[in-house]
Order: C-alpha cells, then structure tokens, then sequence
C-alpha cells in the first residue's frame, strides 16, 4: 500500500467523487461572471446523503473563467450553494464560507454539514459554499488510480528514489492534465479569489463576509488582500501562514507543531488512567511501531489525523494494536486534490542530498513525529514548475472590520506560530483570538470560542488584543 491510497483516501484530503450537482435544463440555470443573480433550485441527496439533511439547502452553478487572467476564454462551472437566513427580519447579509483540505467540499457543507455554525448565524446570514475549482462538482482534478497507486513515499532513501520521484511526479501530471482537461493549470489560490468575487458579483451584494477554515484561510487572507473594499468581516480559523520563504522553514513549522501535539497527547495518557496505554513508556513504542513499519509515513499520518479533533482514547488504542491503518485501493479515474499543492506553494529542493538533510533534520528536532503530514506538499512537487500562487508576505490595507483569526494552541496542522506570524503581517487589519486548547480547529470546540466568533460576524463586536477561551478537554 502506498502513500497515497491511504492520505488521499484518509479524510483529511476530501477528494469527494460524488457525482455533480443536478444539471438543470435550461440555460437559466447556471449563471455567468456576467449576469446579476443565479438560478437556486433544491438540492437533490446524493450518495449517502440523508435527505432530511439536504432539505433546505438550495443549489446552482455558476460559469466561470478556466483562466481569469484570460477572462474571455474557456470556461468551466463552479458548483455553489446556500442556505437562506432563518429568520429574513434579522438578516445581516451573506456569509461565505471556504471550505478546507484541500479538497473539501463547501457544497456538502451546506447539504448535509451546516450544523457546524450555530443557530444565531443560520438565522442571520445566507450560508453559501462552494466545491473549489479542481475539486468534487467543479471540474475535479481526476487522474489514473493505477498511477496513483504507485506514487512514491516522501520517505525518500536514496538519488535514485529522489531522481524517479521527479519522473513519477511529472508523469502523473501528465495525465492528470489528460484526465482533467485546460482547469488542471488554473487551479491555484490566485484564481479561486477571483472566483468568490464572482460569486459575491452573482450574488447582487456589495460585500460579504467569509469564514474560512484551514486551507481555506489562505483564500481569505488573500481575498481581503485582493479585495478589501468587498469584505464585510472576516474569520480565519486555523491559520495557514503562506508567508513561509524557504522549504526549511515550511518543514520545520509543520513538524514542530504536530509534534506539540503528540506530546500533549502523552501527557493526557500518562495522566489518564483510562488511557490504552496508560504506565507504558509511548515514546519507545512509537519508535519500535516507526522502525518495524513498512510505511512509516502513512503509520505517521494516520497519528496525525487522530490529534486533528483530538481523539486521543482512539489513538492510543491504534498504537496499543500496532498502529496499521486500513488498507483502500482507488480504482479506474480518481480525484486528486492535493495538486494544488504544487501551484500554491514553491518548495523547491535541488538535490537529494538537500533532501535527506531535510529529513535528519526533522528526525534530529522532533523526537517523535519527524515525517509531518505535509512533507508530501514537498514531495509530490519535486520537479514542478514555478508555483503560479507563490508565497508572499501579506499586503492587506484598507478594511472596514480587522479580520478575526482563530487558532488553537496546540494544533497539529496550522501550529499556532503560523496565526501570530498572520496576525504580524496583518497588524492593525488582524486581531488573534486563542484557543487555549487542543486540535484542528476552533470554532466548534468551546462555546467561548464559538459566542466570540459569532459576536464579531454579526455584529462585528472585534474581541481586544490578547483575548483568550479556555481549554475544554476533548470528548475523545
């Protein structure tokens, strides 16, 4: 089993294969960057859906730009959709929200996910999401699952692994842009900014506001960036800092903070008499499960997953039976949403010789978890092109409301240290409000976090500098 069939196919990378949201049969029904409103019609269950989930939520899709840089050109459509204001007398206006992974899918946010926000902002704003260009409804990256199969580990051990990784990972851009067809060039952060202002242009309003999560911050924070005069109010949860100028500095982020996180999970066990591994020494297992695995980096992503929530009594179950994940094999033509990676960021290594010193390194820094989840943002991009999204410090002037961030101390994904360096290069436009707690993701994880975040949304009530929720210890 290789890396991919078991990262892409974890649920971290929502690479959703549903089928696309229901054509409608008149030309109504999907509006272009031009017209004034879109067409709504019910969105219909699909898959698994429970459809007295999906009752109320309304669909449509909108025609855009493959290339805004060529607005005239191809175009392809976006899937979007919405949910209206519960109570229209105490409407504020639209609440955009971008969704995560990548890979996620705002669409099904809206459907079946839309408890995720609390009844006052259901009652207040229109909800609207979208599937992101490349992504599930909207001309999905798709590749040959034969070839995905085979993508090599990030583990990579010699020149020769480092030299085939190039190949492969050319090769399999090669037919993702055959399976995908023009999109597969076009779907970095730059163009899906432009593609929320044509939703809010749709939309027939004069701002919005936004709440993004995780990989959905970067679009926020470049959207307040592109856009400011458009934005209303802003939530940034779990900050994604794209700020990073080196591979080393990206890596050694990535791995300090899942590696914080591993060791609060330690520190609940030891303290924990329920714990599976309660009395037991988990770094010497860890390091015996890491040596005798076959795939010590899947082994490490599956650990990372469980501390996103965090699900502590889960995972160390898992290490106590030895820490394999499941086995799933992706068949004929399967979404890949990871390739934005390679567009969004430039995480350039020159040789294998840099390469491995960026893995002892990380094995010297980190005691446990020295193969971050996203080391694969480093190794599926060897070879690449020029990122068309490369980082950059942020430039945000002029909004009416500083934009919220939200970020928990102690989170394996987007450390804490990327949401202070944001807040740094946003200054007076950003103000950081701490979960002084655990996981991915802060919104939902304490009703301080989530009355502050609704305050500000509704009634842009900014909380002070320095403002803080407690700690509420994890279900899991």
């Amino acid at each position: 089993m290789t890396f991919t069939q078991r990262a892409v196919t974890g649920a971290v990378l929502l690479g959703v294969a549903a089928a696309g949201l229901t054509t409608l049969p008149t030309a109504t029904a999907t509006a272009t960057a031009t017209t004034n409103r879109v067409q709504w019609t019910d969105c219909k269950p699909e898959g698994k859906d429970d459809p007295t989930e999906v009752l109320g939520s309304q669909c449509a899709t909108l025609r855009l730009p493959i290339d805004w840089r060529d607005p005239g050109g191809p175009t392809f459509d976006l899937a979007i959709a919405r949910r209206t204001a519960k109570v229209p007398s105490e409407r504020v206006g639209v609440l955009v929200f971008g969704p995560g992974g990548p890979g996620d899918s705002g669409v099904d946010r809206i459907k079946t996910g839309i408890d995720r926000f609390s009844t006052d902002v259901q009652d207040r704003f229109d909800i609207v999401s979208f599937d992101p260009r490349g992504v599930a409804r909207s001309n999905p990256v798709r590749c040959s699952a034969e070839l995905l199969n085979k993508q090599p580990s990030p583990i990579i051990k010699s020149a020769a692994e480092f030299t085939s990784t190039i190949t492969y990972n050319r090769q399999l851009a090669t037919d993702c842009r055959e399976h995908t067809g023009p999109l597969y060039d076009h779907i970095d952060t730059w163009q899906t900014v432009r593609d929320v202002d044509a939703v809010r242009r749709a939309l027939g309003e004069s701002t919005i506001s936004f709440h993004g999560s995780s990989y959905g911050t970067l679009l926020g924070a470049q959207y307040a960036e592109t856009y400011p005069n458009r934005v209303r109010a802003m939530v940034l949860e779990s900050v994604s800092d794209h700020s990073s100028s080196t591979t080393r500095d990206f890596l050694d982020d990535q791995a300090a903070a899942v590696q914080d996180s591993f060791d609060e999970f330690v520190k609940w066990c030891d303290a924990t008499t329920t714990c599976a591994l309660h009395g037991r020494d988990i770094h010497a297992l860890w390091a015996d499960l890491l040596a005798k695995s076959p795939d010590p980096f899947t082994l490490s992503f599956a650990v990372f997953r469980a501390l996103y929530q965090p699900q502590w009594s889960a995972l160390a179950e898992m290490l106590k039976a030895g820490g394999t994940p499941p086995k799933q094999v992706q068949t004929g033509v399967a979404p890949y949403p990871l390739a934005v990676f390679c567009q969004d960021w430039n995480l350039p290594v020159r040789s294998y010789r840099e390469y491995a010193g960026h893995l002892q390194r990380l094995a010297r820094n980190n005691q446990d978890l020295r193969y971050p989840g996203q080391l694969m943002a480093v190794s599926i991009c060897l070879g690449s092109p020029p990122a068309n999204n490369p980082q950059h410090q942020l430039k945000v002037r002029g909004l009416k409301t500083p934009v919220l961030l939200a970020n928990a101390i102690h989170d394996p994904a987007t450390g804490y240290m990327w949401a202070q360096s944001v807040e740094r290069q946003l200054g007076r436009y950003g103000v950081l409000l701490t979960y002084e707690g655990w996981g991915h993701g802060s919104y939902t994880k304490s009703p301080c976090m989530k009355s502050t975040i609704d305050n500000y949304l509704i009634a842009r009530d900014v909380p002070k500098r320095g403002s803080s929720c407690a700690a509420v210890q994890p279900a899991g």
